[in-house]
């Protein structure tokens, strides 16, 4: 559990001892069912406390007369927040379905590259602005707009000197791991931090249970031995599959299919990239006689036909799933909206139970 110590002393572990503050003594742990990449604790004085992977973050209430002058390594984050930052697109949904998007106004996600339609709308009304890739950002604006808060991925990391000239203008810097989660379910609960930093919690935990509640019965349910590969093949015509404990496997399995790929057949190493590239001979090895074949189209394009990738890729023509017309294609907001992981564990439960599927919102079926 996450308790109070390291308002005062160095962050190198989660667990310490008691506060020498007043007041900042955890009061509640808010319960989490699935994720693991974050922590959030009540304190006694009004304040919450978030802890990201070893981040502290201290997230102080509107209208809070708490002193946090004393509070060191950790960062404060004052509420009510506006004109938020967010160069996570990964957040974003979850900003948006805890119901607080008009409190971002910025990001570094350009209108062409959204697929969730709640943001085009955003940006087409003047609500949100682009304001340049997350490596170089346009400071001045951001500034200019009195911006409170700037949500960065782990990209960040990557660019470093950004985090540091967004803090040193004054600009609370929090990077998520929402992606780092290999359970869709826990990317899901990370509306739940959300919901903390925007004053919106009863409307977070009301869309993390309505969504957990959709897929109850297939989660309970027995596996349909349905075998399924998810692929996609890049310009060098190796094949791009997700690792067997990436979260689109695990949805697979979750949806009552078996994912064709184990690490020993990968032979991948450890590191936090989702996707590992494969020769054609391998995977035709292994994804020939699958029963369901998905190509993420949301990385080379839509596919207009399976007839259309069979020409691009005779090979293809062979495999099971091709000729038995059961290859699947997914749509550019799958990646996006984080808040549909239980509906793209029904459409796939659909998918392997042969059930009616013309009304899918995540995945489509191409013309043969």
């Amino acid at each position: 559990m996450v308790t109070a110590c390291f308002l005062l002393v160095s962050c190198s572990g989660r667990n310490t001892g008691s506060s020498a503050l007043s007041g900042f003594e955890v009061s509640e742990h808010i319960p989490l069912e699935h994720a693991e990449q974050f922590t959030a604790d009540r304190l006694a004085n009004g304040c919450t406390l978030v802890d990201i992977e070893g981040e502290k973050y201290l997230i102080k209430p509107e209208n809070s007369d708490v002193d946090t002058s004393a509070v060191k390594d950790m960062t404060v984050i004052e509420l009510p927040l506006e004109n938020v930052y967010n160069a996570a697109s990964s957040a974003m949904d979850l900003i948006d379905s805890a119901g607080a998007l008009d409190m971002v106004s910025m990001t570094s996600t350009q209108y062409n590259d959204w697929g969730l339609d709640n943001v085009r709308q955003a940006f087409d009304g003047d609500m949100l602005v682009y304001v340049g890739k997350y490596s170089a950002p346009d400071y001045e604006y951001i500034l200019s707009e009195n911006c409170p808060l700037a949500i960065e991925s782990t990209m960040i990391y990557h660019s470093p000197q950004v985090k540091e000239k967004l803090e040193e203008l004054g600009i609370p810097v929090l990077v998520e791991r929402s992606s780092y989660e290999s359970d869709p379910l826990a990317r899901l609960e990370w509306i739940k931090l959300y919901g903390i930093l925007f004053g919106k919690e009863a409307e977070a935990e009301k869309c993390y249970k309505e969504n957990i509640d959709k897929i109850g019965e297939i989660l309970t349910g027995e596996g349909t031995g349905k075998k399924a590969a998810f692929f996609y093949i890049n310009s060098s015509g190796a094949v791009v599959v997700r690792k067997p404990d990436d979260y689109v496997a695990e949805m697979i399995r979750m949806a009552g299919g078996e994912y064709i790929f184990s690490r020993e057949d990968l032979n991948t190493e450890e590191n936090a990239l989702s996707t590992t590239s494969i020769q054609m001979e391998t995977f035709y090895e292994k994804a020939h006689d699958a029963d369901v074949l998905i190509y993420n189209s949301d990385i080379v394009g839509k596919v207009g036909s399976i007839s259309e990738l069979v020409e691009r890729y005779p090979i293809l023509g062979d495999f099971k799933a091709v000729r038995e017309n059961n290859l699947w294609c997914t749509e550019k907001n799958l990646f996006q909206q984080t808040t549909g992981a239980a509906e793209v564990i029904m459409e796939l439960h659909h998918i392997f139970t042969d059930k009616d599927s013309d009304d899918m919102e995540f995945l489509f079926r191409p013309e043969a």
